[in-house]
């Protein structure tokens, strides 16, 4: 009989963790296809558009970076929840385009906010799977400590900062954008399941060398100009995410009680359309559940499925008890997945 009641009361106060508000920002200046052909001296146009579904992208201005694009998605997303700045009790920023290398892109975000001292703020570097660990880390604070109620996760990316516009396998593909999930603490299902998964060995694959500890700018890093800016040096085999991203969405749905034709809505990393078309087939499921925003705002990085969510929000097509899944993946090797059930606001 005691441990009847023992469950009872548990399951009385479990937490669960829904997303209450969304926003998304984009700098004002956009780089089109043709504008990138011109200073490539090619037609870039064919690839980029028709493989990876890229007409255009915003960049950073001198004056824009990464802390800017991070507060203009948080305010839209406490706008959309109706939550006050003060009633925060946690940020966390997923971003691997810091704005400094110290202090934390967050702390310049939690001051620019006006956020609480009370409200604890960290940065997450996973590459461009920064958003999906973020989110599964504020569902991790919500259901193991009660003081956590409202969790403000952002993921911001401002890589036109490290790109050489003459390389062309970085600079038809990369942009700046930020989004934001105000995370709450419901007595419904949200948050369903999650899983991370990494293979370092691929981590000199891609990447902004020269910066860190290992290789400080000099010189002669400057006067080459190539390691601080971001470079593929090893091509990643398609299988990375072609086989990797069913195999660890057919994990996330598992664990909670799902199969693919349950999900209502896909979000993957909006890197390469030609791959969601191919990860789409192999799970058996239709483009139209796969909502994708790479045609007009390029590939943000670990704000991408953030602003692909605000869009697909502000568009109408989430509705309430729907079941989404984000899938993000990037350089590291690092991918995570988080399956969760739409709750709109009680």
């Amino acid at each position: 009989m005691s441990g009847g009641g023992s469950s009872a009361r548990a399951m009385a106060t479990e937490r669960h963790a829904i997303i209450t508000g969304t926003g998304a920002a984009v700098p004002e200046r956009i780089v089109t296809n043709a504008e990138l052909s011109a200073i490539l001296g090619e037609d870039i146009d064919p690839f980029v558009r028709g493989t990876l579904g890229i007409a255009e992208r915003h960049v950073c201005g001198a004056h824009e970076s990464t802390a800017g694009l991070a507060v203009d998605a948080a305010r839209r997303a406490l706008d959309m929840a109706e939550c006050a700045v003060a009633d925060v009790d946690l940020l966390i920023i997923a971003t691997d385009t810091p704005e400094y290398i110290s202090p934390p892109t967050a702390s310049v975000v939690h001051g620019r906010l006006g956020l609480p001292t009370r409200c604890g703020t960290f940065d997450i570097n996973a590459g461009c799977a920064g958003f999906v660990t973020a989110l599964d880390t504020a569902w991790k604070f919500i259901r193991a400590d009660e003081r956590y109620r409202r969790v403000l996760v952002v993921g911001a990316y401002a890589m036109s900062k490290f790109i050489d516009w003459k390389d062309k396998k970085t600079s038809t593909i990369f942009a700046d954008g930020a989004g934001a999930a105000l995370v709450e603490r419901s007595d419904r299902p949200g948050v369903l399941a999650s899983e991370l998964f990494a293979d370092g060995s691929l981590c000199s694959g891609m990447g902004v060398f020269a910066g860190g500890a290992a290789e400080p700018i000099t010189a002669d890093v400057l006067a080459s100009g190539h390691r601080n800016h971001l470079r593929f040096v090893q091509k990643y085999p398609a299988s990375v995410n072609e086989q990797g991203w069913p195999r660890i969405v057919r994990a996330v749905l598992e664990r909670a009680g799902h199969v693919p034709r349950d999900v209502d809505h896909w979000l993957w990393t909006q890197v390469n359309l030609s791959t969601i078309k191919v990860v789409m087939e192999s799970l058996g499921e239709p483009m139209a559940k796969a909502h994708t925003v790479m045609h007009k705002w390029g590939y943000t990085g670990s704000a991408c499925l953030p602003m692909a969510l605000d869009d697909a929000v502000r568009a109408g097509k989430v509705k309430d008890g729907q079941l989404i899944v984000f899938t993000g993946s990037g350089a590291g090797l690092a991918m995570g997945s988080v399956a969760m059930r739409w709750r709109g606001r009680a």
